[in-house]
């Protein structure tokens, strides 16, 4: 593929506008790489033996969230203000994460945790009806494209990332720059244009009814492409779901280390995924999907099953890491 086609997504950020609410975005999405790698330190410090369930229960109220808001907060989008909705939507999340490095109870952490993803189930769609009313139509594609690929990145390199922070911050402090990264999306997105909303869009087209919220789900499920892109899609959060619920336990319990070497193995999570992640772009058009797929799931289910037997810790007693971590 020519480079000028790899970069013709990147043309768009000479839009200022677009180029502002791309690095809200991107500044958002590192922020919920942050929360999630420090809940899990959060979770074993107040759970131990029990962080997993913490996590689990947690992820659940995630997905809840959005499955019950998300189709709320896309017919508001096309209503209301949308600018107003998205640093709303910051400004919530940043006071609420900045609790939680003074939680003392696993139930503050489930309410927390619940009301940030309310408000992110409300941000990300209100976001994705935003393009086109900061982008022209030539840009509105690669627009799209760029938001998505940055939104897939930052999924697997943003655990990587957010562990680096973990070294150096340790379990709770890392929330600090977490409520900063919302507090920064809020501010690039109050430069916008006061109102932004698409000037085919009509406020009153659709009423807030249950069949309304409801339509979009429909079409999602009666559609077979899609439900096999769903159904993969699934798949992929369960796995990535198993090693955030279940890495922090093995690493702090079973080996006995400390929140560094939590943060040196997401990193390298996030390493890997973003490594795989750039040699599949160059394989994807040469092997066929469903070769792929398999191939994929194979080496997923090799690489996680001697999981149980890896003795880490081996490093830090023979003295080739620079030494346990104090904070646990």
């Amino acid at each position: 593929m020519p480079v000028a086609t790899l970069l013709a997504p990147f043309q768009t950020l000479r839009n200022p506008v677009f180029a502002r609410l791309y690095a809200a975005q991107t500044i958002s999405l590192f922020g919920d790489a942050l929360t999630w790698v420090g809940l899990a330190l959060l979770a074993y410090e107040l759970g131990g033996a029990e962080s997993a369930g913490v996590l689990a229960f947690a992820l659940t109220l995630r997905v809840t969230a959005f499955v019950v808001l998300s189709p709320l907060a896309g017919l508001l989008a096309d209503r209301f203000n949308r600018k107003i909705i998205m640093v709303t939507a910051d400004a919530v999340r940043m006071m609420v994460i900045a609790l939680l490095p003074f939680v003392t109870q696993v139930w503050q952490v489930y309410a927390l945790m619940f009301t940030v993803n309310a408000f992110t189930a409300f941000f990300t769609p209100t976001f994705q009806a935003t393009l086109p009313a900061v982008t022209t139509d030539e840009e509105l594609a690669p627009a799209l494209s760029l938001a998505s690929a940055t939104q897939e990145l930052l999924g697997v390199l943003g655990p990587g990332l957010a562990g680096g922070v973990a070294v150096l911050l340790g379990a709770r402090d890392i929330f600090f720059v977490d409520a900063v990264s919302f507090l920064l999306s809020g501010v690039l997105i109050l430069t916008l244009p006061a109102r932004l909303r698409a000037e085919n869009e009509n406020q009153d087209e659709q009423r807030i009814t249950v069949p309304n919220l409801l339509v979009g789900t429909r079409r999602l499920w009666s559609d077979g492409p899609m439900r096999y892109a769903l159904l993969l899609e699934l798949g992929a959060a369960v796995s990535g779901a198993l090693i955030l619920v279940n890495t922090v336990g093995d690493v702090k319990g079973r080996l006995g280390l400390g929140d560094a070497a939590y943060g040196w193995v997401m990193a390298a999570f996030g390493i890997g995924a973003t490594a795989a992640a750039l040699l599949a772009g160059g394989l994807a058009k040469r092997v066929a999907h469903a070769t792929f797929l398999l191939a994929g799931a194979l080496l997923t289910t090799l690489a996680v099953l001697p999981a149980n037997y890896a003795r880490l810790g081996d490093y830090w007693r023979f003295g080739c890491w620079p030494g346990p971590d104090k904070t646990r």
